[in-house]
């Protein structure tokens, strides 16, 4: 197996024969399904996320961009739904997913998740709380993007992200993707 790649929430999902389409592949369609499922897993399941209550009226998806990788065949071992945090804004969380079994990555998707309210219906602005538990899911080498007056109590300038705004990197190259993976 690869080296555990560091602050990410890795979700263990079994590909089902329900899910082969006529072509004998796994769905494109399937596939949303597992990033959906990661994300739901990471701010509804995760033990940090029960335990203080975060995102009590839930969380609206904005975005998905996704790239298909590789074609991904129903097989007894579990994919694996690796979620990191590219960036952090006022009311939502970039989030990367990549769809894998080791060695390859299938489909890697940037999703772009909002605080719900539960009265308005509409996105409201991240609490601290909830800002401090998805910021534990950037990659130790992708600074993420939160604005400083979320951190201190003196308002400031955001601080400037490294992480690219266009289409997700390698995304123009579809040469096999390694996998990497979490102990989490």
């Amino acid at each position: 197996m690869s080296a555990p790649h560091s602050n990410a929430h890795v979700l263990t999902c079994p590909t089902r024969w329900s899910d082969v389409d006529e072509n004998g592949h796994i769905n494109n369609a399937r596939l949303v399904s597992y990033v959906q499922e990661g994300i739901y897993d990471l701010f509804c399941h995760h033990r940090t996320a029960v335990r203080e209550s975060l995102f009590p009226s839930g969380f609206l998806i904005a975005r998905h961009e996704i790239d298909y990788l590789e074609q991904l065949h129903h097989q007894p071992e579990p994919l694996l739904v690796r979620l990191t945090v590219a960036q952090l804004g006022r009311s939502s969380a970039h989030v990367v997913v990549n769809v894998c079994r080791d060695p390859l990555t299938y489909m890697r998707a940037r999703t772009v998740v909002v605080a719900r309210d539960r009265e308005s219906g509409r996105s409201r602005k991240l609490s601290q709380s909830e800002r401090r538990f998805l910021s534990a899911f950037v990659p130790v080498d992708l600074p993420v993007e939160i604005p400083v007056e979320a951190l201190s109590s003196t308002p400031s300038q955001r601080v400037p992200a490294k992480a690219a705004r266009g289409p997700l990197p390698g995304s123009a190259h579809r040469a096999r993707r390694r996998c990497r993976t979490s102990a989490r």
